[in-house]
């Protein structure tokens, strides 16, 4: 938007987290700590994230005509009034692709450069990701137009058929592009590196859309602060939590159960929060295509500890949740499993692991914001014939942000004890799958379809998966280790954002 407004997205995400202040949303007012305590299944999905800045660039040459000599460059970008018709053209483009995010986003007025001096000018504004429109203009003025601040993006649009063509257009080479040859693996969250190949647009604001959806991601997904109950480690990977820390800036904060155990006690003995759990708990059992296998009172202790977990999140300002040693420690102050008090607060909006698995809970922070909705952290199994499952006892059941999927509350599996979800995804779900490679900063990626919710004597919610594209590559990234799955096709957004962190991307699905 040209005038620096904000879409509805970003208005309704925004107000979420301005009535909870900071990351996860706290202020001092007891009307938003109300807001976020009080349970209720119909709340809209929460976005914790910050959003999106960007700065439109329109970088352009005024050209004179001269006798007998070549007088200007391919473009129809040539004189000031074709420059503020192009910029009120773009200004309408973004403004258009801003209400379609699904992600907040401020789009910044744009602004119209013909030197490098004004170039530098751009760079004072605070934004997340330049997009500079490369119309007319020599070499130097497109580098001069890049963004600044090695943490900051730049993605260039150049137009073929969708308006005046740009000599950009032809111009855009390697000399002023970086490639995968460039050495990507020494990017880092501190250090984007040069302008890439994959940063340029022609035409299409559907490429402009899902680019900056992973900038976005990015963007939240840096510095994130996450609450490890019971400490942080890694499976197979003992290094993982401070690569996590070094490589994506994931700030671990290590909560020991010698805090949480007084606090789950004094949740359990007050009266009037123990009445709302059981209130919570009656709305849950209602929700449609909700079925009770377990004792009712194993579901009210969920909430119980749910409230104690979210406590511990406002108390260090942290959208992401995650626990640890949870069947040895947990079980016998909280009187139930932590599967379903896992499974709440992923369907709120927050995110919330199993185990405090370090090797993927960073996959999974940056695939709850690309995708916008919950994640679910898995164990994997060996690939045959196209076809993995996936299982464990703490699946969100809200998986696509917006409707609740048929559950069982059953017990948790390997101790028979508590409240743990049995989520039946719907047969022919797309979903995508992310599976690091231990600490080695090197991710898989695949798609998905849900062929069906088998009841194995395996962790509780399970899915036989078909696995698109080349699946028997699969079968040499095996490491008994755990996956992040998400609805829908969200490979392109990962590979983008994760090269900027210096993460190896592979693709098996060809994305």
């Amino acid at each position: 938007m040209s005038d620096g407004q904000m879409n509805r997205r970003e208005f309704v995400g925004l107000t979420t987290a301005g009535i909870a202040g900071g990351v996860l949303g706290l202020d001092t007012s007891s009307t938003a700590k109300q807001s976020l305590v009080e349970w209720d299944p119909h709340k809209p999905f929460l976005i914790t994230g910050k959003a999106l800045r960007i700065q439109p660039v329109l970088m352009y040459r005024t050209a004179h005509r001269r006798h007998a000599t070549s007088w200007k460059s391919w473009g129809g970008i040539l004189t000031e009034q074709a420059a503020s018709e192009e910029a009120g053209r773009i200004s309408k483009e973004l403004q258009s692709l801003a209400t379609e995010a699904e992600f907040p986003v401020q789009v910044l007025p744009i602004l119209k450069v013909k030197s490098a001096q004004q170039a530098s000018q751009v760079h004072g504004n605070s934004y997340d990701v330049i997009i500079v429109y490369a119309a007319t203009g020599s070499g130097n003025l497109l580098r001069s137009c890049f963004a600044r601040k090695k943490d900051r993006d730049t993605m260039v649009f150049v137009r073929h058929r969708s308006g005046p063509i740009y000599y950009w257009y032809e111009a855009l080479s390697v000399k002023y592009l970086g490639t995968d040859d460039n050495g990507a693996e020494q990017n880092s969250y501190r250090n984007h590196r040069p302008v890439h190949v994959d940063d340029v647009v022609v035409d299409d604001y559907q490429e402009v859309l899902w680019r900056l959806r992973a900038l976005y991601a990015l963007k939240n997904f840096i510095g994130t602060r996450i609450v490890a109950l019971g400490g942080a480690w890694g499976k197979y990977s003992p290094e993982a939590p401070e690569v996590a820390r070094e490589k994506c800036g994931i700030e671990i904060v290590e909560v020991s159960y010698d805090e949480a155990a007084p606090r789950i006690s004094r949740a359990r003995k007050d009266s009037s929060l123990v009445s709302k759990a059981q209130k919570w708990a009656d709305s849950y059992l209602a929700l449609p295509n909700t079925t009770l296998m377990t004792d009712a009172r194993y579901v009210v202790n969920a909430f119980l500890l749910c409230s104690v977990f979210k406590d511990l999140m406002r108390d260090h300002d942290a959208p992401a949740f995650t626990i640890k040693d949870c069947m040895s420690k947990i079980l016998p102050i909280a009187e139930t499993t932590p599967c379903l008090s896992l499974s709440l607060l992923n369907d709120e909006g927050l995110m919330a692991f199993c185990e405090s698995d370090f090797v993927v809970i960073p996959a999974g922070i940056l695939l709850r914001y690309i995708s916008g909705k919950p994640v679910f952290l898995h164990n994997s199994t060996f690939p045959h014939n196209a076809i993995a499952t996936c299982a464990h006892c703490s699946a969100p059941r809200r998986v696509d942000a917006v409707h609740y999927a048929p559950v069982e509350i059953m017990t948790h599996y390997e101790s028979e004890y508590g409240a743990a979800p049995k989520v039946d995804v719907p047969k022919g779900q797309q979903v995508t799958f992310i599976d690091p490679e231990y600490s080695t900063g090197r991710w898989v990626g695949f798609m998905g379809i849900v062929k069906s919710n088998p009841s194995y004597d395996i962790c509780r919610s399970q899915q036989d998966v078909e696995i698109q594209g080349d699946w028997k590559k699969l079968i040499k990234e095996v490491r008994d280790s755990h996956w992040m799955m998400a609805y829908g096709d969200f490979l392109k957004e990962v590979g983008y954002a994760s090269r900027k962190i210096g993460i190896e991307w592979v693709d098996i699905s060809g994305a």
